[in-house]
């Protein structure tokens, strides 16, 4: 089975996903067992998601059929 490529979860990614599914920041920091404060970073791009909440966050979007599509930035290759 091939590997699936890790989405660069940005901050319009994450508030996006949290809006897909309706829930709060404290709602969806719960649910990935972090703290409403990450969320809020994450969304403000004070940090970026990494490690296992890249992996947590990917499945989550797929399995709520959430689509959304990374920009590309300018210079970074296709």
């Amino acid at each position: 089975m091939a590997k699936k490529k890790k989405v660069p979860w940005d901050k319009e990614g994450v508030k996006a996903l949290r809006r897909h599914l309706g829930l709060t920041q404290a709602k969806m920091g719960e649910e990935l067992g972090t703290r409403q404060q990450t969320i809020s970073e994450w969304e403000t791009g004070m940090y970026r998601p990494r490690g296992t909440s890249v992996t947590l966050l990917s499945i989550v979007a797929e399995r709520s059929d959430f689509k959304y599509k990374v920009k590309k930035r300018y210079g970074e290759p296709y």
